[in-house]
C-alpha cells in the first residue's frame, strides 16, 4: 500500500487524493465530449464537475462522519471528517445530486439533462477512488486466507490483531468495486446514444454492485440483515428502475409503461 506518495516540503500527498484529482479529470474529459455530443458547451461539463467533485467531496466526508459518531466509535465529528479515511458513496452521491441542483439553475440547463451527461463521469470517477481507496488501505473487507487477500498493516484501520499484535489479511474489496465500477462505465459509453436515461442505469448499476460486494465487507447491519449501505443501494436501484421506466415511456413510439 502506498498512502503517501510525496512529501515536498514536509507535505504530504495522498495517493487517495491523487485518485481522486484524477477521476475527477477523467470524469470532466468524459462530461466534455457527451456535452458536445448532446449540442451543450463543452466547456459547462468542467463547470459542472466543480460542483459535484465538491459537493460529492463534501457529502461523503459529512456522511462518513456522521455515521461513526452515532454508532459510538471513540472519536470526534471534527477528527472523522478530517481523517486521511472515509468517504461513502451514498454521501457523495447525496452531496454531488444536490451540488447538481445548483449547477442546473447557475447554467440554465435541466438537472435531468445534467444527470445524464455526467452519468459516466460518475461511475468513472467512483472507480479512480475506489483504487486510491485500496493505495491507503480503506474499506476493505473482511478477513481472508484467500490467494487474493492483502494485508493493510498502515491502513485505516491497520489490520493488525489487537489481542495478538498479528498482522491478518483481508478482500481487496476496493478493487471488485473499481473492477465493476469501470464495467458500468464502459457500459454506460456504450449507451450514451440509445438509453433513456444514463443516470437511471447508473443508479441501478452502481447499487447493484454496491449490494453485491457489501457481503464480503464486515459493516455492522442497519435495517434487518441489511447494512447502511445495501439500505442506500436498494432505495437507488428503486428509484433508477422507476426513473429508466417513466423516461423510456416518455420516448416517442414507446408503449406506455
Amino acid at each position: 500500500m502506498y498512502p503517501v506518495l510525496f512529501e515536498p516540503f514536509g507535505f504530504a500527498i495522498s495517493s487517495f487524493g491523487v485518485l481522486v484529482a484524477l477521476g475527477f479529470l477523467a470524469g470532466g474529459k468524459l462530461g466534455e465530449i457527451v456535452f458536445r455530443e448532446r449540442g451543450l458547451d463543452p466547456d459547462l461539463a468542467w463547470r459542472v464537475m466543480i460542483y459535484c467533485m465538491i459537493g460529492g467531496v463534501l457529502g461523503s466526508k459529512l456522511w462518513y462522519a456522521a455515521e461513526h459518531v452515532v454508532r459510538g466509535e471513540t472519536g470526534t465529528f471534527i477528527g472523522f471528517f478530517l481523517s486521511r479515511a472515509g468517504m461513502t458513496w451514498y454521501g457523495g452521491l447525496v452531496g454531488g445530486t444536490f451540488a447538481g441542483m445548483l449547477a442546473s439553475r447557475v447554467t440554465k440547463v435541466p438537472f435531468m439533462t445534467l444527470a445524464n451527461v455526467t452519468a459516466i463521469a460518475l461511475a468513472v470517477g467512483q472507480c479512480f477512488g475506489r483504487i486510491g481507496c485500496f493505495l491507503v488501505g480503506d474499506d476493505y473487507g473482511r478477513r481472508s486466507e484467500a490467494a487474493i487477500a492483502v494485508a493493510f498493516p498502515r491502513g485505516a484501520p491497520p489490520t493488525i490483531d489487537p489481542l495478538s499484535g498479528e498482522v491478518f489479511s483481508v478482500l481487496p474489496t476496493q478493487l471488485y468495486e473499481a473492477g465493476w465500477l469501470a464495467a458500468v462505465g464502459v457500459w454506460l459509453w456504450t449507451r450514451r446514444k440509445s438509453s433513456p436515461t444514463l443516470f437511471g442505469e447508473y443508479l441501478i448499476l452502481a447499487g447493484a454492485g454496491r449490494l453485491w460486494i457489501e457481503l464480503f465487507r464486515t459493516n455492522p447491519a442497519f435495517l434487518g440483515p441489511l447494512t447502511n449501505a445495501q439500505v442506500v443501494a436498494v432505495g437507488c436501484i428503486l428509484f433508477g428502475a422507476v426513473l429508466w421506466l417513466a423516461m423510456r415511456a416518455r420516448e416517442p413510439g414507446a408503449a406506455p409503461a
